[in-house]
């Protein structure tokens, strides 16, 4: 049964083959160069921003093919894949405060250690604007990942799962993407268990944040919010244990009771700070409220 709509005959086949076949396309077209740099090579990376900007027009017609009639008759094509204006304000801010609650501890210890000072000289956008493998990781990768695997996959699957289903098994999808790493951690001299094992928590890693962004645009609508909670999660990192264990005493208690409270309080928010009439949500807003999960 397709989910919110009137279209029972609509098999789920078809859009879980596409998003398959979307993700394989997007991997595929890192590796049509046959670069015998490793990846982080400034001729590397500009090879793969080429192919990923071409992705960002090939992917659409992947979502197009897999949408239903009747949806395409009501929206347009960039409504359905989170490109609008309407709402855009609150959605580049309220998920991004979000986010940032969620990592108050981090933000908390880059106080401490002077580093949030940073972000206030123009010298250190400046130089990072300069740089490729900041370009990749907090703007390239993040805006062609969260276009193909978000707004070109979510649709989809909202025609036949869930919401909340939809929103676990996308991100599947994009972990799996990611195992493609593999490949080049074997290239560099790594042995093969040991990549796997690294693999392996990559890729459960980007699935637990793919289904957080998932629910972001399903909540939103909008590709903004889940392009820009990408990026600063990926500035972010995972939390560095390491820099924690090197404080003592009655400041590393503050700094633990920190991270936990930003935890609760993500967890508090999470739906206030996403509540889909904020954003002028109509297509998701009607899946959210509309379908039993």
């Amino acid at each position: 049964m397709v989910y919110g709509f009137n279209e029972t005959i609509f098999n789920c086949f078809i859009p879980i083959t596409i998003c398959f076949l979307l993700s394989v396309t997007y991997v595929a077209s890192l590796y049509v160069w046959k670069s015998q740099h490793e990846r982080n090579h400034p001729t590397t990376i500009k090879q793969r921003f080429f192919s990923v900007f071409i992705m960002m027009f090939i992917a659409p017609i992947f979502l197009y093919m897999g949408l239903s009639k009747g949806l395409l008759e009501k929206y347009t094509l960039f409504e359905i894949a989170g490109l609008k204006l309407q709402g855009i304000c609150q959605a580049c801010l309220l998920p991004l405060v979000l986010t940032m609650v969620l990592f108050l501890g981090p933000l908390y210890m880059q106080f401490l250690n002077g580093f949030l000072n940073t972000y206030l000289d123009p010298n250190y956008w400046i130089e990072n604007v300069k740089n490729l493998r900041w370009l990749r990781n907090h703007i390239v990768a993040p805006l062609s990942e969260e276009f193909t695997f978000r707004s070109c996959m979510l649709p989809l699957l909202l025609q036949c799962f869930s919401p909340i289903t939809a929103v676990f098994v996308c991100p599947l999808f994009f972990g799996v993407a990611h195992f493609h790493h593999m490949i080049e951690l074997v290239r560099d001299g790594i042995n093969f268990k040991t990549a796997f094992l690294m693999s392996c928590f990559h890729f459960s890693f980007t699935t637990i944040f793919g289904a957080y962004s998932a629910y972001l645009f399903l909540r939103t609508g909008h590709f903004m919010s889940s392009f820009i909670v990408h990026a600063f999660c990926n500035h972010m990192g995972m939390p560095d244990v390491s820099e924690l264990l090197t404080y003592k005493g009655t400041q590393r208690v503050v700094i633990i009771c920190v991270f936990f409270l930003g935890l609760v309080l993500w967890c508090y928010l999470l739906n206030p700070l996403t509540e889909p009439q904020w954003f002028y949500n109509d297509y998701f807003y009607n899946y959210y409220t509309k379908i039993k999960v």
